[in-house]
């Protein structure tokens, strides 16, 4: 059975010319070194190193023994090295600002990875300063943000959309819309219940100002609830209509909760990035994070 520590310790030997120097290298006693380059001398049946006046000296099989091990043990070393700084990556203390609106959808994807964040809830210009000024290590936003000092990756393409209670009859809603009788199907919008996040209602708002080509729309909101997630979570139960990031609705659509109202073609798709600043050592976290963002939106 092959043991790596004999080979591991073998390398240091063969580097060194001396077991005390291999001992502090490895952080071993000198008494250990020896034992274990006799078991592997035991083990391959042939000597492997004599003893000098100062140090040792490899035999030719020593020599070739190193020869045919060297690239497969640095390998393994090198891997290890890798594996222990991801881990260690994983397991330190991460800053991440994100808005309230996006949490609900990648929040727990962020938490089973990393095992200590602290989340700071912002909109994009707020969460860009504090990457910037280095108040934060990493910020998720939907704007892009071009300076020297930060590096900024696209993780996701998400929209809004329109959902309902999924026992909310919309065959008069959709038949308006195949017809292309907008003015007809804004009407029967208006004479819905509607919930937001916020009071200033700003998705419904670039819903209103892309898919019917006005600024604002005519109706107020009937509930105000300061949370997508909750806000989605009340709908599914009551009666009425939201309009919410897709990729927040996905979740409640798949677990037939609501239903998707209208994915309108003339509201646009919006970036996600990650940003994070230059020169802050987190260079391998910020690659991860990325691909674990973007798997997380595809779910």
């Amino acid at each position: 059975m092959v043991n790596l520590e004999w080979y591991r310790t073998f390398k240091s030997v063969y580097k060194n010319g001396s077991f005390s120097l291999a001992a502090k290298e490895l952080f071993m006693s000198q008494p250990a070194v020896s034992q274990q380059i006799s078991m592997l001398e035991a083990h391959v049946g042939n000597k492997l190193f004599n003893r000098k006046s100062k140090g040792v000296e490899p035999t030719e099989y020593a020599k070739l023994l190193n020869n045919l091990i060297i690239d497969a043990l640095e390998r393994l070393e090198n891997v290890e090295v890798g594996f222990r700084a991801k881990a260690q990556d994983a397991n330190r203390l991460i800053s991440v600002g994100i808005s309230k609106d996006l949490f609900s959808s990648i929040g727990n994807a962020l938490i089973s990875k990393y095992a200590l964040i602290d989340f700071t809830f912002a909109e994009n210009d707020a969460l860009f300063s504090l990457v910037d000024s280095k108040k934060l290590d990493f910020a998720i936003v939907t704007k892009r943000y071009d300076t020297f000092d930060t590096i900024q990756e696209m993780v996701a393409k998400i929209k809004l959309v329109m959902v309902a209670p999924v026992d909310l009859d919309i065959t008069e809603f959709r038949q308006k819309i195949k017809s292309d009788n907008f003015t007809e199907a804004e009407q029967w919008l208006n004479e819905q219940k509607w919930y937001s996040h916020e009071a200033r209602i700003p998705h419904i708002k670039l819903f209103w100002l892309h898919a019917f080509n006005k600024k604002r729309p005519s109706m107020i909101p009937n509930y105000i609830i300061p949370s997508e997630y909750e806000m989605l979570e009340i709908l599914s139960q009551n009666s009425g209509i939201a309009v919410t990031w897709n990729c927040n609705a996905r979740r409640f659509i798949q677990k037939n909760k609501l239903q998707l109202v209208w994915n309108s073609f003339y509201v646009p798709e919006e970036s996600v990035y990650l940003l994070t600043g230059k020169h802050n050592n987190l260079s391998s976290v910020f690659k991860i994070m990325s691909e674990e963002l973007r798997q997380a939106f595809r779910v």
